[in-house]
């Protein structure tokens, strides 16, 4: 981190009691597969309230063996929103297919369920090109709980029944919110969390995988490992597979942070009310929470600047005063390499138009009053002075 900064936008919190767990790990003489990480995926399944979970290396890693369990291959189309981290579209690219990008609520940031029924209306009509390529059908929705913040399952499920399309949960940004009473993770085929160390809870690298489907879990735990069968094998290869496996220490601090993730949840929540009453009587706008979202699991709090505020000199100026802010985010669909498949302005406008007005706060479990107040005293100055 650079030595200028004061107040960083994120940082895990470790317990004592973490440190243990992990120490027990290194004294013992399982460092992959042993008893931790069969522990980590019980706790994880049973918070969420599934049957299965499967934990691997990241994320991502996650959302690929989902998407192609779910059989997305080559020639096929994935929708999702183009305001996300950039995984909850590569994945469709690393089995061939193509990702389709439905728009955003301008408030909540989520995907819009009315953007989603009227892409699958163009779809029908042959209106919808990638690249010069007509999209015929989708085949996976791939769902994001943007911020911690639940999507309208029910009325995407709806969607997805009607059109005949695989819904996934990218529920990486999302531990233990809830849609109208229900833990997320788990909707459709599968869902996932990520455990980088600025989410809710860490393990360092690591994510896992959700669902309540026997199948679903058997194939993951088998590509997770290099396409091994469930036998003693260990040099039998049922399937092309991945190395995509959690070791015992990120598991062990997974199973320890998990213990206090209510109290974790709860210190996330009191930091962003703070943040909510510093800003309700400026023109800067926080996240607006749906009505649904019975509980919300801040991983970031992300604020709306002014139309036409000049958002990089303003990131500028708080870096000077030792303040770390971020874009969050830029779209998927304006990358680098996405342009050069085709992917251009105006595909997504509200998403685009979020984009540059969004800017993510310094927001952890330990910030305190005083280093909150601080940053909004400096977003302010910074407004008046630079925006």
């Amino acid at each position: 981190m650079d030595m200028n900064v004061r107040i960083p936008l994120s940082r895990p919190e470790i317990s004592d009691e973490d440190v243990q767990e992990v120490l027990r790990v290194l004294r013992s003489p399982y460092l992959s597969f042993g008893p931790y990480l069969e522990k980590f995926e019980k706790a994880v399944a049973n918070y969420v309230g599934v049957e299965y979970a499967v934990a691997v290396s990241s994320g991502t890693a996650a959302l690929h063996l989902l998407v192609k369990i779910a059989g997305l291959g080559k020639g096929d189309f994935m929708l999702t929103t183009p305001f996300t981290f950039v995984s909850s579209a590569n994945v469709a690219l690393f089995e061939g297919a193509l990702p389709v990008f439905a728009d955003i609520d301008i408030a909540t940031f989520n995907i819009d369920p009315q953007a989603v029924e009227d892409l699958f209306s163009r779809v029908k009509k042959g209106r919808v090109e990638i690249g010069g390529k007509r999209v015929d059908r989708i085949k996976v929705f791939m769902g994001v709980d943007i911020f911690g913040q639940p999507v309208d399952w029910d009325r995407l499920g709806r969607l997805c029944v009607e059109n005949d399309v695989v819904m996934i949960e990218d529920a990486c940004e999302a531990l233990g919110a809830e849609y109208k009473g229900k833990k997320i993770g788990a909707f459709g085929l599968g869902g996932a969390f990520a455990f980088y160390p600025n989410k809710q809870i860490t393990t360092g690298e690591g994510g896992i995988i959700l669902t309540g489907h026997e199948r679903v879990f058997r194939e993951a735990r088998s590509l997770r490992n290099q396409g091994r069968g469930e036998g003693k094998e260990w040099l039998l290869h049922i399937r092309l597979g991945y190395n995509y496996r959690m070791d015992e220490m990120s598991a062990a601090l997974g199973f320890s942070q998990l213990k206090r993730i209510d109290d974790i949840l709860e210190k996330r929540r009191k930091v962003a009310e703070r943040y909510n009453t510093m800003l309700c009587d400026s023109p800067i706008e926080p996240l607006k929470i749906s009505d649904f979202t019975t509980r919300m699991s801040w991983f970031v709090y992300v604020v709306k600047l002014p139309k036409g505020v000049n958002r990089d000199r303003m990131m500028e100026y708080l870096e000077k005063q030792g303040i770390q802010t971020r874009p969050y985010f830029q779209c998927v669909h304006l990358q680098p390499f996405y342009r050069k498949m085709g992917y251009h302005e105006g595909m997504c406008p509200v998403a685009e138009e979020v984009s540059r007005r969004t800017l993510a706060l310094p927001f952890y479990n330990t910030i305190t009053l005083e280093q909150q107040e601080e940053v909004i005293s400096k977003l302010m100055e910074a407004l008046e002075r630079v925006g």
